[in-house]
């Protein structure tokens, strides 16, 4: 009977033992995604306004 006792706990400890070992593996990963926006051009009135020029023909697109 002692026997099986000891048998019995050797398998309970062995069992705790390798749960807790497993836990304490736990492997964490971060998925930081890196969003990209595409800002739009300021229009050449808001662009005169924030660089405080007279006109805004310097801030139109230059066609040829």
């Amino acid at each position: 009977m002692k026997k099986s006792l000891f048998l019995n706990l050797l398998i309970v400890t062995l069992f705790v033992s390798m749960l807790s070992s497993l836990a304490s593996c736990s492997i964490q990963v971060n998925r930081r995604t890196t969003v990209v926006r595409k800002s739009k051009p300021l229009p050449p009135g808001h662009a005169k306004k924030i660089h405080g020029a007279k006109s805004a023909k310097n801030y139109t697109k230059k066609r040829r």
